[in-house]
C-alpha cells in the first residue's frame, strides 16, 4: 500500500498516484525493521492460534450441551476470522517482510491484500449484528430469543459474502510486476477504472469501518441503557447482572476494535488522499499500523477468556475433559497391564474363615466391614467412635457378649471399675 519509487511509471488520474504496493509487501530501508516486524508479526501469530482455538473448543463444547445462541455463533464467527487471519495472512505478510527480493507468487499477490481486507470487514459486519443481538437480550434477559439454526447459517453466509465482495477492485488490480530485476507486488490502476477506484477508496472506509461501528456502539448504548433501567426484584437480578457483564464484554471488544484498526484507515486515507508533491506516510507509521491491525486476533480471546465467566467455567471444563482423557490412556498403558499381569500369577489368597463354619449373627460380615475401617470407601460411609469401640468390644469377646444373660449389669459394674481406676490415677 506504501507509494511506488520515483523509476515506476506512472499515468495521470485523480488519484494521487495509480500504482501502489500491495500484498504486504513494503521495502524497508533500515535492517533492524527486517527482524523486528517479522518477529512481531510471529508472536503475534502463535499467541492468536492457541487463543482463539481456545474460544472456538469452548464454544463447540457449549454448543453440544444445548443449543446454540446467535450471539456465541456470532462470537464462533469472530474467533474463526482471526484465525483464517493467523494461518493464512500473517505468515506471508512476515515472508514478505523479511527479504524485500521475496517472490511469494502470482497468486498471492493478486489475494493478499482482498484475504485480509475480506476477513476485517467480516469481523466488522458481525460487530454491527452481534451488537443488535445483545440488545435484544438486554430488553428482556429472562426470554430466549429463538432462532433457528438455519437462520444463524444464513446470516454468517451473508456476512461473509458481502465481505468478500466490498474489496474485490483490490484483487482486479493487483499484479506482480518486474522492477529493477525483481518481482514486486503493485496495484495497478488502468485509464478506464480510474473514476471506479476514486469512488472504491472513499466509499470503502466509510462502509467497511464507519457505519458498522455507529451502528454497533448505537446498539450497545441503548443496551447498557437497558440494563441501568431494569428492576432488582430477586428473580431478575441474576439475568440483570448477565445481561450487563455480556454487554460490557462485547463493548470491550468493539471499543479495542475500532481503536486498534484506526491506524490502518488513517495509513489509507493518507495514501490514497494525500495532495500531489506531498510526503507519503512513513514506512514504520505503515508497518506498525499493520501490526495493531492483526495483533486484534490475540487480543480478543484474551477479552473473552477474562471478562466472561462462561468462558472460564468452559475453559475449566475443556480443560478437564482434556486431562481426564490423559489420566485414562495413562491407566490404559501397557506398562499397567503387564504390571497386572505379574502381581496376578504371584497373589496368593489369604488365610480366611473356615467355609464350614457358619457366621453367627452375622459376626463375620461385621469383622470384615470393622476391618476396612480407614479404606477410601470407608470414607463415604464414615463409622462413629461409639460404634467402633462396641464392635472392637464385641470381637475381642463374642462368646460372653453372646451368652451373657445380664449384659447391663456387667456394663454398670465395668462403668464403676473405669471410674475408680481414674480416680487412682
Amino acid at each position: 500500500m506504501e507509494k511506488t519509487p520515483a523509476n515506476v511509471s506512472t499515468m495521470n488520474s485523480s488519484l494521487p498516484r495509480e500504482t501502489h504496493y500491495a500484498g504486504g509487501f513494503q521495502p524497508l530501508q533500515v535492517d533492524e525493521w527486517t527482524f523486528v516486524i517479522p518477529t512481531l508479526l510471529v508472536l503475534i501469530c502463535l499467541i492468536g492460534l492457541v487463543g482463539n482455538l481456545c474460544v472456538i473448543a469452548i464454544l463447540l463444547h457449549n454448543a453440544r450441551k444445548a443449543k446454540p445462541s446467535l450471539i456465541h455463533s456470532l462470537i464462533l464467527n469472530l474467533s474463526f476470522s482471526d484465525l483464517l487471519l493467523l494461518m493464512f495472512s500473517v505468515p506471508f505478510r512476515a515472508a514478505a517482510y523479511s527479504r524485500s527480493t521475496l517472490n511469494l507468487g502470482w497468486f498471492v499477490c493478486r489475494t493478499a491484500d482482498w484475504f485480509t481486507h475480506s476477513c476485517m470487514s467480516a469481523k466488522s459486519i458481525t460487530i454491527a449484528i452481534v451488537a443488535s443481538a445483545c440488545f435484544l437480550y438486554a430488553s428482556n434477559p429472562a426470554k430466549q430469543v429463538n432462532i433457528s439454526q438455519l437462520a444463524i447459517c444464513a446470516v454468517m453466509m451473508c456476512t461473509w459474502l458481502v465481505a468478500a465482495i466490498l474489496p474485490l477492485p483490490e484483487w482486479f488490480f493487483t499484479d506482480a510486476k518486474q522492477i529493477d530485476g525483481s518481482i514486486v507486488c503493485l496495484i495497478s490502476i488502468p485509464v478506464q477504472a480510474q473514476e471506479l477506484m476514486a469512488i472504491f477508496v472513499k466509499l470503502y472506509p466509510i462502509v467497511v469501518y464507519c457505519i458498522p461501528f455507529t451502528i454497533a456502539f448505537f446498539y450497545f448504548w441503548r443496551a447498557h441503557a437497558q440494563c441501568q433501567r431494569r428492576g432488582t426484584k430477586t428473580q431478575n437480578l441474576r439475568n440483570q447482572i448477565r445481561s450487563k457483564r455480556l454487554t460490557m464484554m462485547l463493548l470491550s471488544v468493539s471499543v479495542t476494535f475500532a481503536i486498534m484498526w484506526l491506524p490502518e484507515w488513517i495509513s489509507w486515507l493518507w495514501i490514497w488522499h494525500q495532495p500531489p508533491g506531498a510526503l507519503p506516510p512513513p514506512q514504520a507509521f505503515v508497518s506498525l499500523a499493520q501490526i495493531s491491525m492483526f495483533s486484534l486476533s490475540c487480543i480478543n480471546p484474551l477479552i473473552f477468556l477474562v471478562m466472561s465467566e462462561e468462558f472460564k467455567e468452559g475453559f475449566k471444563d475443556v480443560w478437564k475433559r482434556l486431562t481426564s482423557k490423559k489420566s485414562l490412556a495413562v491407566h490404559d498403558s501397557p506398562d499397567q497391564g503387564a504390571l497386572n499381569s505379574e502381581v496376578l500369577p504371584d497373589s496368593t489368597p489369604s488365610p480366611g474363615p473356615d467355609p464350614e463354619q457358619h457366621p453367627t449373627n452375622g459376626f463375620v460380615e461385621k469383622s470384615y466391614s470393622q476391618e476396612n475401617i480407614g479404606s477410601p470407601d470407608s470414607k463415604e460411609n464414615p463409622v462413629l467412635p461409639d460404634v467402633e469401640q462396641f464392635w472392637h468390644e464385641r470381637e475381642a469377646h463374642p462368646s460372653d457378649h453372646d451368652n451373657d444373660p445380664i449384659p447391663w449389669e456387667h456394663q454398670e459394674q465395668n462403668t464403676v471399675s473405669s471410674e475408680k481406676s481414674v480416680t487412682k490415677i
